[in-house]
């Protein structure tokens, strides 16, 4: 008896378990949006407590499947990988929900004269076939390359979807999150980087093409939420269903309303049309 009470009392104290308090972790590109998101709901819910951290969506899967975090921020899908992982942790797959759209935004120095890109030409630049301006209308200068570390979502969403599983340029400079890409694009007038359209605006956000004889078109809301925008994504939360109950879903359903969704576009992401708010 002894023994099963101090099993249950680590169980109280597992994350999520104690009464008012939830643990996000998770993806770099919503850390901000997710803090937004906390600050407003404890402000509104004094018994309620949320913590929330960055780290990468591969950190925030890992910490899920290893229930350390109640809720996972990811700016990409879960591979198979993670769902069985998660599997084999808690016996179900963890419930995916979508929280925002985003426009993957490709950044420049204000000072480069170049406007547009095809999806094709920035999947060159970033995996060294072109290596200098002058290759796509700009000045006669080497290409900067800055990317993301591999735990990263959008590092895996731009791998995939830009570059078709292509490697990175081995000269790219890999930065610890988006904001410090923006830091160093906005003081490098050669340099080229990626992430989510909240965090670019001391960069110059380029227009991207489809195709070379598509129109370029900017990742505004519109454009996202149509997609017409290219390189566009759903950004999410996934949550171990037996947790997914009580506090953790009252927070979960708040994100996803109306009120929850205002902050997505104060913060510089897009909402989730209507249709798209219930799984």
């Amino acid at each position: 008896m002894k023994k099963l009470a101090i099993i249950l009392a680590a169980a109280t104290f597992a994350a999520g378990a104690f009464a008012g308090n939830i643990t996000v972790k998770g993806s770099d590109t919503l850390v901000v949006l997710a803090q937004k998101w906390a600050e407003v709901y404890m402000g509104q819910h004094p018994d309620t407590r949320i913590q929330v951290s960055g780290g990468g969506s591969g950190i925030g899967f890992a910490a899920l499947q290893n229930q350390t975090t109640d809720l996972c921020d990811a700016s990409r899908k879960a591979k198979s990988a993670e769902i069985a992982n998660c599997l084999k942790a808690f016996g179900a797959r963890p419930t995916e929900y979508k929280v925002a759209l985003d426009g993957l935004s490709v950044y420049v120095s204000p000072e480069n004269q170049v406007k547009e890109l095809t999806v094709a030409q920035v999947g060159d630049i970033f995996t060294g076939h072109i290596k200098n301006w002058k290759e796509v209308g700009g000045v006669d200068a080497p290409i900067t390359v800055y990317s993301r570390e591999n735990s990263s979502g959008t590092y895996e969403f731009f791998k995939e979807h830009v570059l078709k599983g292509k490697d990175f340029a081995a000269s790219a400079q890999t930065m610890p999150g988006t904001a410090a890409i923006v830091q160093a694009v906005t003081k490098d007038k050669n340099g080229i980087g990626y992430g989510g359209a909240a965090y670019g605006g001391s960069c110059k956000l380029l227009g991207i093409k489809k195709t070379d004889t598509a129109p370029a078109i900017s990742p505004t809301e519109e454009n996202v939420v149509s997609g017409a925008y290219p390189i566009w994504r759903h950004l999410y939360v996934y949550v171990n269903p037996a947790l997914d109950k009580g506090q953790i879903a009252a927070y979960l359903n708040w994100i996803r309303s109306d009120e929850g969704q205002k902050y997505v576009k104060d913060i510089g992401y897009y909402p989730l049309p209507k249709n798209l708010r219930s799984n």
